[in-house]
């Protein structure tokens, strides 16, 4: 075993020696031409729009997200917060998303009438009317509050052709495996953004696993996030309402346009 063992050191030495030496013969490898257009691969394109269309079929769902995000701290240190999201959907207006990590903990409904947003750990909740679809009151709360629903993108993959414009490279890298789950990986490039989703093969094109890296800081922060999924989730119209607390302190949702300092 021992002889076994430095023989196969021994040729990866020689590998590593010859491949060492071609280098020097051949010079650095060439830089890319700059007039050579990026790399579109048809089949990612498709995927990426299959994975769409499929999502946008789901009525009822629920998935688990584990979740690790980056922060770059003043100083240039690079951290990771994980964070657990669990999130139960009827379209097109019934909405519940937790999402806690080891600081915050957090809770969103939606029952078709009012939203809801509820800090369990500090025993508060804010309480707005909202518009009559998911899709709307998405876009309510990020014009309107500046927040951004939990894994909103899983409502949102593919009904903004704009965005799929704005992808300049698209690569198919082939199987993958996520939690035993056979996928095919794509890996994407846009301005500012390298992204790859693992998208379930057959007839559930569910994305499984997607990692974001931002390109335009120095720091290269990543998001990540691992999905596990059920499509015949048990729940009843309870699940979508509020009821506060005895003890819980209702507080206002201002506005971005009320917080801005006139001019």
């Amino acid at each position: 075993m021992a002889r076994s063992r430095q023989a196969t050191l021994a040729g990866a030495a020689a590998l590593l020696l010859f491949a060492t030496a071609a280098e020097a013969q051949n010079g650095a490898a060439a830089p890319p031409d700059p007039d050579t257009p990026p790399v579109m691969d048809s089949s990612a394109m498709s995927a990426l729009q299959k994975m769409g269309s499929y999502l946008r079929t789901l009525q009822t769902f629920r998935v688990h997200a584990d979740i690790i995000t980056e922060q770059v701290l003043d100083d240039g240190l690079k951290v990771q917060r994980t964070r657990k999201a669990d999130l139960v959907a009827a379209r097109p207006d019934r909405l519940r998303i937790s999402i806690e990590d080891e600081l915050t903990s957090r809770v969103f409904l939606f029952d078709g009438k009012s939203f809801t947003m509820f800090a369990p750990r500090n025993n508060y909740y804010a309480m707005i009317p909202a518009p009559a679809t998911i899709a709307l009151l998405a876009d309510t709360l990020e014009d309107k509050y500046d927040i951004e629903l939990p894994l909103v993108d899983l409502f949102r993959w593919g009904t903004d052709q704009e965005q799929i414009g704005d992808i300049e490279v698209a690569r198919d890298l082939g199987p993958s495996l996520v939690d035993g789950t056979t996928c095919q990986h794509y890996a994407f490039r846009q301005d500012g953004l390298d992204w790859q989703v693992w998208i379930q093969n057959g007839d559930f094109a569910l994305p499984r696993k997607i990692v974001l890296t931002t390109t335009d800081d120095d720091a290269r922060p990543q998001y990540s996030a691992v999905y596990r999924w059920d499509l015949a989730p048990s729940f009843n119209a309870e699940a979508f309402t509020f009821t506060p607390p005895t003890d819980a302190k209702r507080i206002a949702m201002t506005e971005v346009n009320a917080m801005r300092t006139p001019k």
